[in-house]
């Protein structure tokens, strides 16, 4: 009698994998800004949390972010391979992009702001690369609309200082990418499951 095939437990690996370096530096992150005793979401930037010199927490959320960094570089390396070359460069970048934020925090000044806009901007077209990989209109439009959506919060806050701090803006960016970005690892599991 014929035994019927198991299911493969690893098969939703990619997709755990992608939630778990997501999940760490926005975990790091949460310890951080409530550790911190001072931090406030619509008065300052995430980054704030990791200056070197003026944050009781820096090393907690540098230590998040660099982690994540690492771990998104290497998503991309093994699991996105299979959707397209380019796609596994564009999240490897991001992820070190991320590492170089942590790396460069905001005692660098403006080398920070240069890194941390690396980062928003490759966030942005992964993204976009995500909508042309997913094939679906659903997912395109909602690229769009989250792109869109982001892009007036950076320049509500640059033009007008609407929020004060650069937090929501940039928790909405990476939160809002997550998404796309979880729905590209279940691709990757499914094309190669």
């Amino acid at each position: 009698m014929a035994s019927k095939p198991r299911k493969n437990p690893l098969k939703s690996e990619p997709v755990v994998y992608a939630l778990i370096t997501f999940t760490i530096p926005l975990v790091f992150i949460l310890v951080a800004a409530v550790c911190s005793g001072w931090f406030n979401l619509y008065e300052n930037a995430l980054s704030d949390l990791g200056h070197a010199t003026r944050s009781n927490v820096a090393p907690l959320f540098n230590i998040g972010l660099s982690l994540g960094g690492v771990l998104i570089a290497i998503g991309g390396a093994k699991y996105l391979r299979s959707l397209s070359r380019d796609l596994e460069v564009l999240v490897a970048l991001l992820g070190y992009s991320l590492v170089l934020v942590a790396v460069f925090d905001e005692v660098y000044g403006r080398l920070h702001f240069y890194v941390s806009v690396l980062f928003f901007v490759l966030l942005a077209l992964c993204v976009l690369r995500a909508a042309t990989i997913l094939e679906s209109k659903i997912m395109r439009a909602l690229a769009v609309a989250f792109l869109l959506a982001s892009i007036a919060l950076w320049i509500l806050h640059f033009a007008a200082r609407i929020p004060r701090g650069a937090a929501i803006p940039e928790l909405v960016s990476a939160i809002g990418a997550l998404p796309f970005y979880t729905a590209l690892y279940a691709k990757a599991a499914r094309k190669t499951g």
